[in-house]
């Protein structure tokens, strides 16, 4: 190739013109050497070639290799997000807005799994990934994009293959997701695949469409089961705490009734006990003085009028207050009583009116 290009630039100098054929050359080797300039964007990863075969890595910025057909670059885009759907085909939310791209389509080969309780769901995933080595991404997997589907699949129907459908329906989604993650990425380190698993997001866990009527009414007898259950509970909870609450609070009371009980009746002993000591120290003195105390007590609680013998003229009379008993009446005497008042004793003088209440003679 280079003694045709020579043969063509003769054919165009005059004769003699050696010193502008070398002229021209170190021109068109300068041109050539300038030719390995490259750069690569901040969102890029030069990858570069070596007569085909990777050779190395480039970071951004601006960069040198061996011009063609040496080396040659690639620069793919490493930050960029992208999308494999399992289960479905077209986005969920194609067609709402502007109609022209056809919405959702279930791939019921892909979604309808096997869960650990040999139950059937239907399941939509959607899988985000970026490429983290552009070399391993493009020399060490043919088809990116159906490895990262594959399996991610295949992750997928082994982990719901050991989860039932109950919990898969419900609080179980996040955990679902995280294992596909991790083992899908697990998956793609084992290839040296050079791409990064971002994002698991479970777009759809139903049942079946045959069954699915059957599953919610299922779904709303679980739910009104665990709120019944919570109410059970809620009411246990506040009854269980009042009871112990008013049991402690009785046998409080009664260990209190228990020890006053005891405290008086060892008063009660004692003084008994210091009587008796001080009776049989003197009986006389002891006898005279509890009698004094007895009187003084009964005298306390029954107020009397003392009359002096050589007082003339004195009632007797019997206070009954209110233990005083409504006499009864006869048949057509009005209200006459029908007692007639106790008799004076002998030798009592009458006098009028009668003395206050208490007054005895």
């Amino acid at each position: 190739m280079i003694r045709q290009a020579q043969e063509a630039v003769r054919r165009y100098l005059p004769r003699g013109g050696g010193k502008g054929l070398l002229l021209l050359g170190l021109v068109l080797v300068a041109v050539w050497a300038a030719s390995g300039f490259y750069r690569v964007q901040p969102d890029e990863q030069g990858v570069v070639m070596r007569f085909g075969a990777f050779d190395r890595t480039a970071p951004p910025g601006l960069n040198y290799h061996i011009p063609w057909p040496v080396e040659s670059v690639t620069t793919p885009r490493v930050t960029r997000i992208n999308r494999v759907d399992i289960g479905f085909v077209g986005s969920p939310e194609a067609g709402i807005v502007t109609g022209r791209v056809p919405p959702a389509r279930d791939v019921l080969a892909e979604s309808l799994m096997l869960t650990g309780d040999e139950n059937i769901i239907d399941i939509d995933v959607a899988v985000f990934w970026r490429i983290r080595d552009a070399g391993e991404f493009l020399f060490n997997t043919r088809n990116p994009e159906n490895t990262v589907k594959s399996a991610a699949e295949s992750v997928m129907r082994e982990v719901i293959g050991r989860t039932p459908i109950q919990p898969a329906l419900t609080e179980a989604r996040a955990q679902i997701e995280q294992e596909v993650l991790r083992g899908t990425q697990a998956i793609m380190d084992q290839y040296q695949a050079g791409i990064e698993i971002t994002q698991v997001q479970l777009q759809k866990v139903d049942p079946p469409a045959q069954v699915v009527d059957a599953f919610r009414d299922v779904q709303r007898a679980n739910a009104d089961r665990e709120r019944l259950r919570n109410e059970a509970e809620s009411f246990r909870n506040d009854i269980i705490p009042r009871a112990r609450g008013e049991a402690e609070r009785l046998v409080q009371e009664a260990q209190g009734a228990r020890e006053s009980q005891i405290a008086r009746a060892r008063g009660e002993a004692a003084r008994f006990t210091s009587v008796l000591t001080a009776y049989q120290a003197a009986p006389d003195v002891t006898t005279r003085r509890m009698y004094l105390e007895t009187m003084e007590e009964i005298l306390r609680r029954n107020p009397m009028v003392i009359v002096d013998d050589r007082l003339q003229g004195v009632v007797p009379f019997l206070p009954l207050g209110e233990n005083a008993v409504a006499p009864r009446q006869a048949p057509g005497q009005g209200n006459l009583p029908t007692t007639r008042p106790a008799p004076l004793p002998p030798g009592t003088p009458p006098v009028q009116g009668r003395l206050p209440q208490g007054v005895t003679r």
